[in-house]
Protein backbone atom coordinates (compact mmCIF):
# COMPACT_ATOMS: atom_id res chain seq x y z
CA UNK A 1 0.00 0.00 0.00
CA UNK A 2 1.09 3.55 -0.96
CA UNK A 3 1.33 6.18 1.66
CA UNK A 4 0.71 9.50 0.60
CA UNK A 5 -1.90 12.33 2.17
CA UNK A 6 -3.50 13.88 -0.83
CA UNK A 7 -6.75 15.21 0.01
CA UNK A 8 -8.95 15.01 -2.76
CA UNK A 9 -13.23 16.28 -3.42
CA UNK A 10 -15.48 13.69 -5.44
CA UNK A 11 -18.49 14.52 -6.93
CA UNK A 12 -20.48 11.71 -7.51
CA UNK A 13 -23.34 11.24 -10.08
CA UNK A 14 -26.36 11.70 -7.19
CA UNK A 15 -24.59 15.36 -7.07
CA UNK A 16 -22.55 14.60 -3.48
CA UNK A 17 -19.16 16.85 -2.66
CA UNK A 18 -17.21 13.95 -0.80
CA UNK A 19 -13.84 15.15 0.69
CA UNK A 20 -11.18 12.94 2.33
CA UNK A 21 -7.71 11.70 2.44
CA UNK A 22 -7.00 9.46 -0.82
CA UNK A 23 -6.21 6.29 0.60
CA UNK A 24 -6.11 3.83 -2.14
CA UNK A 25 -7.96 3.17 -5.62
CA UNK A 26 -8.12 0.37 -7.79
CA UNK A 27 -8.34 -0.03 -11.73
CA UNK A 28 -12.09 0.47 -11.69
CA UNK A 29 -11.52 3.78 -9.79
CA UNK A 30 -13.20 2.52 -6.97
CA UNK A 31 -11.76 5.20 -4.04
CA UNK A 32 -11.07 4.27 -0.50
CA UNK A 33 -11.08 7.92 1.28
CA UNK A 34 -10.34 8.48 5.10
CA UNK A 35 -11.01 10.91 8.02
CA UNK A 36 -13.66 11.99 4.65
CA UNK A 37 -16.80 14.01 5.36
CA UNK A 38 -19.98 15.18 2.73
CA UNK A 39 -20.61 18.82 2.05
CA UNK A 40 -24.06 19.66 1.88
CA UNK A 41 -24.63 23.20 0.43
CA UNK A 42 -27.50 25.01 0.90
CA UNK A 43 -28.73 28.41 -0.78
CA UNK A 44 -30.49 29.54 3.03
CA UNK A 45 -28.29 28.40 5.18
CA UNK A 46 -23.98 27.57 5.47
CA UNK A 47 -22.26 24.60 4.11
CA UNK A 48 -23.05 21.70 6.66
CA UNK A 49 -19.76 18.82 6.94
CA UNK A 50 -21.09 15.50 7.23
CA UNK A 51 -18.48 13.21 9.56
CA UNK A 52 -18.12 9.95 7.02
CA UNK A 53 -14.84 8.58 8.45
CA UNK A 54 -13.46 5.69 6.49
CA UNK A 55 -15.90 5.75 2.83
CA UNK A 56 -15.41 3.69 -0.28
CA UNK A 57 -17.05 5.49 -3.31
CA UNK A 58 -17.55 2.52 -6.27
CA UNK A 59 -15.93 4.16 -9.17
CA UNK A 60 -19.42 3.62 -11.13
CA UNK A 61 -20.46 6.27 -9.15
CA UNK A 62 -17.87 8.82 -9.41
CA UNK A 63 -18.40 12.12 -11.72
CA UNK A 64 -15.18 13.98 -10.87
CA UNK A 65 -11.85 13.64 -8.50
CA UNK A 66 -10.08 16.98 -8.51
CA UNK A 67 -7.00 17.39 -5.56
CA UNK A 68 -8.10 19.72 -2.73
CA UNK A 69 -5.67 22.74 -1.88
CA UNK A 70 -5.84 22.52 1.55
CA UNK A 71 -4.53 25.74 2.28
CA UNK A 72 -7.13 27.94 0.31
CA UNK A 73 -9.84 25.30 1.59
CA UNK A 74 -8.87 26.28 5.13
CA UNK A 75 -9.20 29.99 4.27
CA UNK A 76 -13.07 29.69 3.56
CA UNK A 77 -15.27 30.61 5.48
CA UNK A 78 -18.13 27.48 4.73
CA UNK A 79 -20.43 28.57 7.44
CA UNK A 80 -21.41 31.77 5.07
CA UNK A 81 -20.71 29.73 1.99
CA UNK A 82 -24.74 29.56 0.17
CA UNK A 83 -24.90 27.53 -3.18
CA UNK A 84 -27.30 25.31 -4.82
CA UNK A 85 -26.77 21.91 -4.26
CA UNK A 86 -25.15 19.79 -7.60
CA UNK A 87 -27.80 18.32 -9.42
CA UNK A 88 -28.03 14.36 -10.25
CA UNK A 89 -26.07 13.58 -13.80
CA UNK A 90 -28.24 12.35 -15.95
CA UNK A 91 -26.76 9.43 -18.42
Amino acid sequence: MVDWRETISVITNDGRNIVGILKGFDQATNIILDESHERVYSTKEGVQQLVLGLYIIRGDNISVVGELDEELDANLDLSKLRAHPLKPVIH
